[in-house]
Formats: structure tokens, C-alpha cells, sequence
């Protein structure tokens, strides 16, 4: 059956001509024989820039494993890791080559031909077309030449000497190295997943954020902590003071002052004022980035960080008492607090508090804001909507991001997916309508457009913007996938039976193979060959813990990259990576950047055969597409169609 005449009249415009429409044909079905790009999953970036670029430019170990690959038995290993970190940081390394006088005619000749040969391999599996594409407008048709000499062919030997000696005879050598460099980063890498969390506790997500917006092809599964900054961006009160109690607890300055212009001085004047006889010593800041731009005297920041964290328990009392459907009174706290006594009842059991000193909070009505709080709140809600950077970030999280992701057979989301004891999903009741398992997902992601994009001032927005926090820290949120949040009684309890988060069911659950396969046919994907892949909770290496479970349908690839984080887990995070043989695991060590370290990459899930273009989901897309333009020369041969001949 014919498509509809009129789409095939506007195909038409594109393609005027059978022997185009044919030509077209013929290019996308030689695309779909070829083996498929390489995918990379990261998780729990947490701020962690260096960390992360690092990873990034090194394909997670991958361009070490190709090096060798190709010159393993010709150069030594010394030579191989100078090779891979000239790749990794070119203009770096470049310039200490000039400073040490190493930058010779020779080191060029011999540096240019390697990098060519390094860009060869890792780009065999891409077209022509695809990888020119990639290449640097000013070096695309001279790197084309080079990548496809033919070394058998005497005329072709000296052509490409006389391109490399006329290269460096022009003073180009170093920018020509740096777009090679650039080439073969670009050309690992084929896509790019980042399973949640680029934010909080490390030092500088802002960079992070404009490093994926220089990436040609990423997406984005928004983790508890993404959620909590797009919360604040819309102007969320207690977003706002949770990203910055967070931001000061790790001593994160740059991110907010020199990152995205957030002014802070309201808040430090407030705080030394309020609590200038107060050593806030619970509320001291993690210490594990110096700043570089905006340095705070611990003591100022620790003040800073009690101010900040009483004003959020009061705003988020406020939300909960507009929603009661979220069930979670008993997380008013300030309400539980005896003031005389300097205890606090939390479920049922009266404790001591750590800190009894509130300057702020009216025992009558604990919730109420001061004046001064007030003041201070419109002025950092005014900061947040206004910054430039950080709404330039939050519309990328939007546009490449979402609750989950269907991809290649695999599916892919941060936390989890809320999960009764029992194994069924676990629901959740917005206006006359319950939503559980795929259609809760939707749900969330719906509302969570709604919080950024309606109108100022209507009530849908109010309502979805209150939804951004409750995501952040609600019991059925699957960005967090806990009971509830235990910030109060970190800050105030010393007994630590108090502080625990209980994990949804979903964590012990899932570990089996039948529940993947429940979740797998909820998202319309086959039980065989198809994946889970989600972060989130911490993989304790050193206590025996593994990424891999339910029998490999699961991954958990949270393995810490977060400072925070790698004293419990033992090492410094996971890449999975799912090339067109094979999908493996890298495991980090922590980052140090005067040491050379690559990581450990393991194969765990070989392919019964080889997954070509065809077999993916842009396979399928070209396959229409393909089918789209036979049915245009049909239509052309029958005369149904008149061909624009020039």
C-alpha cells in the first residue's frame, strides 16, 4: 500500500530525481551493514570535572587498548602512553614538547603519521561521509587524503610525504596534531549516555554541563540531584536552598559565584549576623576541593550552611502542608522539636539534639520565615532565575534529557523504578488518574516539563514546580528511590538509627531475573538481549559488590567517581561501554593528574554475533526511511509522481 501522495510530494522536493532517490537508497542501506558506533554509559558524574574529561578524552581506557592495538609490537610501551596522552590533552602537551625543545621536524613527522594511523583505525567503522563530517573545516580534505592512502601505490607514498612536509614547512604541525587529536576523541566515542546526577558535591558541574553541550551525540536520564538544580532554575524555594546547603556543605563556591554568577554575599551577611555567637560546628563544610575563585572562611561558611539549611526545613514544611497527598508530615520537623526541652520526637521516640541554638524559628509557628529570611529568599530566587549560564544548562538537561530512555535494547534510568514488596509497581494517584511502572515515569517527566515551560503565575506550573521537590526527596520519586530523606536528623541526632534511608523494593528485587523482565516488558522490550542500566546507588567494590546483576540484565554503574563516595566504594566509578562485539566494563582508580592511569576494562556480555547499523535503532529508522524512498520511485516510474529534471 502506497504512502500518502502528499508526504510523498514533499520527500519529493528533497529527492526530484529517480537516480537521487536511488543514489539515497543505496547510501543508507551501506550505512545499515556497517558494524554499529560505539555507546558509553556514565553515571554520577557529581561535579567531578576533571574526573570526567578525563574519561571522556581517554574513552574510558579504550584509545590506551587501540594504541596498542596498533603499535604494540612496533613503538614501546613508553612511547604508547606518550602517544595516548598527547590524544587525551594535545594543547598541553604540545606546549611542554616547545618549553623541553623536543618539538622537532622529526618528532612531527613521526607524531603526524601515528595519529593518522591511531584516527584510521577507530574510524573503520563510520562512512566516508560520516567521518568527514567530524573532521575541522580547515583540515577535513587533507585528513580525508591521509586516511585513505594507498601503501602499496609508490605516487601515493610521496603524495602523502610531500602533505606532511608542506604541513610542517607552513608552521601548521601543532594545530593540525590538536584537529587530529580532537578527530580521534570524537570518532571513539559514538554516543554518549549519562545515567544521572552531573550534580552536587564535586566541584564544578557547571563545566561539566558545557563540555556535554560541545558533545555531538548525548543524552541525559535526570538523577534526584539534576531534578533538584532544574527545580531551582524555575525558581522552587526549597530547591534553591537545597542545591546551595549542599553546594556549601562541600565547600563548592566556584560552582555558584564564578560557575553561574549566583550571589551569595545576601546570604553570608544574613548568616554572620544571625549566628555571630554560634559556632555552628555540625554545619562545618566537607573540605575535599579547595576554591579557586571564591575561597570562604570555614567558619562563615558553616554559618552560612546552618542558615540555609533552617530556612529549607521551614520552606519544605510549607509544601507539605500544601500537599498532603505527598504523605509526608512526618518530615516537619521543626514541628517535632521540644524548644524548652532541646529534644525532637521522630517516629514516636524523643532524642537529644545536637544543636539546640535557632535564632530563627518562632516555637509558636516554627515554619514561619523572618523577615530577614523572606528578604533573603526573594533575593536568591531572583539570582537563580536570572542566571544566564545556568538556564543555558537547564534547557539542554530538557531537551537531551528525560525520566528514562529506550535505547539499542537497553533501557536506562538513574534510580529506580517504584516497586511494592510484593514485585508490582507501586502507584502513585495525581488528579482522577493512577499512574504505576512506565506510565508513573511519564507521568514525572510530563510534570517536570510543566515546572520549566508553562506560564508564570497558573496554577499547573505552581503545582509541578512543588513536584520538582517532592522528586528530589519523595518516598515513590524513582529519581530518589528511598523511604525518606534523614537531612534533619544527620544535622541534629546523634543516635544513627535515625539516619537511615530505607531503599525501595526495587533494589533487592531487581537483582532477579524474572523482575527485570517484569520491567523490561513494561517498556516494550524483549527479555532476551535487552538491559537495565541505572546508577544511583554506589557499587562497594571493596566489599565484594558487583555492577553485574540479575544474571546481566542489571548494571549498577554508580561506582563512585565522587569524592564523597570512594572511601566506601573503593574505586573511582564505572564506564559501560557497548561497542558492536561486545559490551565491557571499565573500572577507575581515583583521578591524579600527574599520574598516567588506565583504567581495567573487562568484557562481560560477548554478542552472538556482530551488531551492524541495521540492528539498532537508527537501523530501524533508516529501514523507514529506505522503505520511504522505494515507494518514491515507484511512484516516479508509475508516473504517479513527475520527476524534476534541471
Amino acid at each position: 500500500m502506497m504512502r500518502d501522495l502528499a508526504y510523498l510530494k514533499l520527500l519529493a522536493k528533497e529527492y526530484p530525481t529517480v537516480k537521487e532517490a536511488t543514489s539515497e537508497i543505496v547510501n543508507l542501506t551501506a550505512i545499515c551493514s556497517l558494524p554499529k558506533g560505539t555507546e558509553y554509559f556514565f553515571s554520577d558524574l557529581h561535579g567531578e570535572y576533571e574526573a570526567f574529561i578525563h574519561l571522556l578524552r581517554s574513552s574510558s581506557g579504550i584509545t590506551r587498548e587501540k594504541i596498542k592495538e596498533t603499535f604494540g609490537h612496533l613503538i614501546p610501551e613508553e612511547e604508547q602512553v606518550q602517544l595516548a596522552n598527547l590524544i587525551y590533552y594535545p594543547e598541553r602537551n604540545l606546549a611542554r614538547m616547545m618549553k623541553q625543545g623536543h618539538y622537532t621536524e622529526d618528532w612531527q613527522k613521526i607524531t603526524i603519521y601515528r595519529l593518522v594511523q591511531s584516527c584510521k583505525e577507530v574510524s573503520s567503522k563510520y562512512t566516508r561521509s560520516k567521518v568527514r563530517k567530524k573532521m575541522p573545516q580547515e583540515f577535513a580534505y587533507i585528513i580525508d587524503e591521509l586516511l585513505h592512502v594507498d601503501y602499496n601505490d609508490d605516487n601515493k607514498k610521496l603524495y602523502y610525504n610531500e602533505i606532511i612536509h608542506s604541513i610542517i614547512e607552513n608552521d601548521t604541525a601543532d594545530k593540525f596534531i590538536i584537529a587530529l587529536c580532537h578527530l580521534i576523541q570524537n570518532l571513539t566515542i559514538d554516543n554518549l549516555h549519562i545515567i544521572g546526577d552531573i550534580y552536587d558535591r564535586g566541584p564544578r558541574a557547571d563545566i561539566i554541563m558545557n563540555e556535554l553541550m560541545c558533545f555531538h551525540d548525548v543524552d541525559i536520564q535526570w538523577g534526584n540531584h539534576d531534578i533538584s538544580w532544574m527545580g531551582a532554575a524555575t525558581g522552587n524555594l526549597a530547591c534553591i536552598c537545597n542545591v546551595l546547603r549542599i553546594a556549601i556543605s562541600y565547600n563548592s563556591f566556584d560552582v555558584l559565584e564564578d560557575g553561574y554568577g549566583i550571589n551569595l554575599r545576601p546570604l553570608s551577611m544574613f548568616a554572620a549576623k544571625v549566628y555571630q555567637d554560634d559556632p555552628c560546628t555540625r554545619f562545618m563544610p566537607k573540605i575535599l576541593d579547595e576554591n579557586i575563585y571564591d575561597a570562604v572562611d570555614p567558619g562563615l561558611a558553616a554559618k552560612m550552611h546552618k542558615a540555609i539549611a533552617v530556612i529549607q526545613f521551614k520552606v519544605e514544611g510549607a509544601i507539605i502542608k500544601r500537599h498532603p497527598e505527598y504523605k509526608m508530615d512526618d518530615r516537619i520537623l521543626l514541628e517535632a522539636v521540644d524548644y524548652e526541652k532541646g529534644t525532637v520526637t521522630v517516629d514516636g521516640k524523643e532524642y537529644p539534639m545536637l544543636d539546640t541554638h535557632f535564632p530563627t524559628v518562632n516555637p509558636k509557628s516554627p515554619l514561619e520565615l523572618t523577615k530577614g529570611e523572606k528578604e533573603l529568599l526573594r533575593t536568591l530566587q531572583t539570582s537563580f532565575k536570572h542566571s544566564d549560564l545556568l538556564h543555558k544548562h537547564v534547557k539542554f538537561l530538557y531537551s537531551h534529557g528525560g525520566i528514562y530512555k529506550c535505547y539499542n535494547s537497553n533501557l536506562l534510568y538513574h534510580g529506580c523504578i517504584p516497586m511494592n514488596e510484593d514485585g508490582t509497581f507501586d502507584s502513585v494517584m495525581a488528579g482522577n488518574a493512577i499512574y504505576s511502572g512506565r506510565s508513573l515515569m511519564d507521568y514525572f517527566n510530563y510534570q517536570v516539563q510543566n515546572a520549566y515551560f508553562m506560564p508564570e503565575g497558573s496554577v499547573e506550573k505552581q503545582w509541578a514546580m512543588d513536584l520538582m521537590w517532592y522528586l528530589w526527596c519523595g518516598s515513590k520519586s524513582p529519581v530518589f528511590g528511598k523511604n525518606k530523606m534523614t537531612t534533619f536528623e544527620h544535622y541534629f541526632i546523634a543516635d544513627k538509627s535515625t539516619h537511615k534511608e530505607v531503599l525501595n523494593p526495587y533494589y533487592k528485587l531487581s537483582v532477579k531475573e524474572e523482575c527485570c523482565d517484569r520491567i523490561l516488558a513494561e517498556f516494550d522490550l524483549p527479555a532476551k538481549g535487552s538491559h537495565i542500566i541505572n546508577g544511583h546507588v554506589p557499587v562497594k567494590m571493596k566489599d565484594g559488590e558487583t555492577p553485574i546483576k540479575a544474571g546481566g540484565k542489571l548494571f549498577i554503574i554508580d561506582g563512585g567517581l565522587s569524592k564523597a563516595y570512594q572511601a566506601t566504594t573503593g574505586i573511582a566509578g564505572y564506564t559501560l561501554i557497548y561497542n558492536s562485539r561486545h559490551l565491557a566494563l571499565a573500572e577507575h582508580m581515583p583521578f591524579d593528574p600527574k599520574k598516567e592511569s588506565t583504567p581495567k576494562v573487562t568484557v562481560v556480555e560477548k554478542m552472538q554475533s556482530r551488531v551492524m547499523v541495521a540492528d539498532t535503532d537508527k537501523g530501524r529508522e533508516l529501514a523507514g526511511q529506505i522503505a520511504d524512498l522505494k515507494e518514491l520511485v515507484a511512484a516516479y516510474r508509475e508516473g504517479t509522481l513527475k520527476e524534476r529534471v534541471e
